[in-house]
């Protein structure tokens, strides 16, 4: 049976190494939240808890789940260890937990050994935001009403600097 987020079958993973990376994460569960895609927030440690990492990399894919997104901290692992157990996309969300600003993270998640892709967004809330707008560009190719929304929410960006550019010469 496929879980179910408000009625919509669940089909991200939003996944985190702490429970202090919600804040970052919830940038990516909005996104997706905004166009309609049902997610779900799993909570699991590359380090902490091996086993149930490996265990929900596994069965992923059996729960009707599409795409993971995976953010850490510090040596942040949790994307590659992800994507070693399980053959769907996973994006890595670098969060910047340490003294070095995520410098750390963002090279733990991008240097992947060959064979195992993480695809590696910015450090923090626009990493999570961009990754959550990736996920959807993979769905919306086979999803012409979700890829409807995506080129109506890229003209309303543009929108959107074009008022700011008015509010700019009004000042």
């Amino acid at each position: 049976m496929k879980a179910k987020s408000a009625g919509k079958a669940v089909v991200v993973s939003v996944v985190m190494g702490s429970d202090s990376d919600l804040p970052v994460m919830e940038e990516a569960t909005k996104i997706l939240d905004e166009f309609g895609v049902g997610c779900e927030r799993i909570l699991t440690s590359a380090h902490r808890a091996p086993e149930r990492t490996a265990k929900f990399s596994k069965a992923a894919a059996g729960r009707g789940i599409k795409i993971i997104i995976a953010g850490a901290g510090a040596a942040a692992h949790l994307a590659g260890v992800i994507a070693s157990q399980t053959l769907l996309p996973v994006i890595g969300v670098p969060i910047n937990a340490t003294s070095i600003n995520g410098l750390d993270a963002l090279l733990s998640t991008v240097q992947m050994p060959g064979g195992i892709p993480v695809a590696t967004m910015a450090i923090g809330k626009a990493g999570a935001k961009n990754a959550a707008l990736l996920a959807i560009r993979f769905l919306a190719l086979e999803d012409k009403a979700l890829n409807d929304r995506l080129a109506a929410y890229v003209k309303k960006m543009a929108r959107d600097v074009e008022k700011k550019q008015r509010s700019l010469k009004a000042s």
